[in-house]
């Protein structure tokens, strides 16, 4: 008979927590370099969208991810408005895998702020006087996945190119 003793199960991995504590609107400006006169024009402009994120760990456990969009309307050489805000969100992630780390900062974060993003591009453009320009959904998954592909695995945050319309 053997002395040894059986083995004790190791206790289960404690899960990770992942909670919003804030979203918010971290900058935001429009610029209308030619106007009143451009009011006075009918023009079909342009739309170029480009979208960025970003995270930074700033605290023990708490991250900061943000998400930017950038609409710029054209016609010809001339800028109708530019358009630019960052809305951003706090999170809390305690006892987070390593592994599971990029696809909440570059995924789920971003998928939960974009939203807010949306709106707050839309109300900015009308309240500058122009209709509102409504930013298409985006699957960050897949925009995510993209981007680990075709760049270093330590950048958190890519830049998009996500509409250019005539």
């Amino acid at each position: 008979m053997s002395d040894a003793q059986p083995q004790q199960p190791l206790p289960p991995a404690q899960p990770g927590t992942f909670q919003i504590e804030k979203i918010y609107v971290k900058d935001m400006s429009l610029e209308i370099p030619h106007a009143p006169k451009i009011f006075l024009e009918q023009v079909q402009p342009q739309l170029e969208v480009q979208i960025n994120t970003s995270a930074e760990n700033f605290s023990e456990g708490y991250y900061e991810v943000s998400v930017t969009a950038t609409v710029t309307a054209t016609v010809g050489e001339r800028t109708l408005f530019l358009a630019e805000a960052r809305q951003a969100g706090i999170f809390q992630l305690r006892l987070t895998q390593p592994q599971e780390l990029g696809p909440l900062l570059g995924i789920a974060c971003p998928t939960l702020i974009y939203p807010y993003l949306r709106e707050t591009i839309s109300d900015m453009i009308s309240r500058g006087g122009f209709p509102p320009v409504i930013l298409a959904p985006l699957n960050f998954e897949a925009l995510y996945l993209q981007q680990q592909q075709n760049a270093a695995p330590t950048q958190l945050g890519p830049r998009y190119e996500v509409a250019r319309s005539n």
